[in-house]
């Protein structure tokens, strides 16, 4: 089963990896590319000729609207496969790749994917589960930001970052300009509740940062029905 053939890591996301054998098994042979933070792996409708994998740092997915509106789509780390959407199906990228710390990446052409899928079937088992995953993790982001008031949503996202790149001192780089991203939100209603928590003891905020204090009370504000 192609369920079988893939890591999850844990938190809400459950950010999808192929098998530590499968990774070596489609990136075989490739060299390592070293890229400092800021740089593109790729940007939103260009053409898609590659699918990378994340040996070690954090790679941002975004969605940009034509007015240069930016959604923080997901974010990647260690193991992780981005862009295989467009590289499977040959049309172009759906999101911009930025990579916001070093990082250390392989890639395969989208000739090299075919042919290492041909040669290796249970690849092509795993790549499904892989794209599956994401129509999941979609379907997922859509219904929360139907039906989900933003606390609720804030709480989860928080969750999720402490599981991404939470540092070892607990603390969570990110700014609120970037959560509102995150969320397609505004600015303004991540700072009141962010405010808001901080003066409940739920967080601790510092300029380009937060430390999540109370894990409890966002797993309960997560999991909460909309009223």
């Amino acid at each position: 089963m192609a369920s079988e053939l893939m890591d999850r890591s844990a938190g809400e996301q459950q950010q999808v990896r192929l098998e530590e054998a499968l990774f070596r098994l489609l990136f075989d042979g490739c060299p390592q590319e070293h890229v400092k933070p800021g740089h593109h792996l790729f940007m939103q409708d260009d053409e898609a000729d590659r699918v990378y994998g994340v040996i070690d740092g954090t790679i941002e997915i975004a969605i940009y609207s034509e007015g240069g509106r930016k959604l923080v789509a997901n974010i990647e780390t260690e193991k992780s496969l981005i862009g295989e959407i467009g590289a499977l199906d040959g049309g172009l990228r759906t999101a911009t790749a930025t990579c916001l710390t070093e990082a250390t990446l392989v890639s395969v052409s989208r000739r090299q994917l075919f042919d290492r899928i041909e040669a290796h079937p249970r690849l092509a088992s795993a790549m499904i589960g892989v794209l599956c995953a994401r129509l999941r993790w979609v379907s997922a982001e859509l219904g929360d930001q139907a039906l989900l008031k933003i606390e609720a949503r804030l709480a989860k996202r928080l969750l999720l970052l402490c599981e991404l790149i939470q540092d070892e001192t607990g603390w969570i780089g990110i700014s609120q300009s970037e959560l509102a991203e995150f969320l397609g939100a505004t600015r303004e209603s991540i700072n009141k509740t962010l405010t808001d928590w901080r003066r409940l003891g739920v967080i601790e905020i510092r300029r380009g940062g937060l430390k999540v204090l109370n894990r409890a009370v966002l797993e309960k504000l997560g999991s909460a029905p909309d009223d």
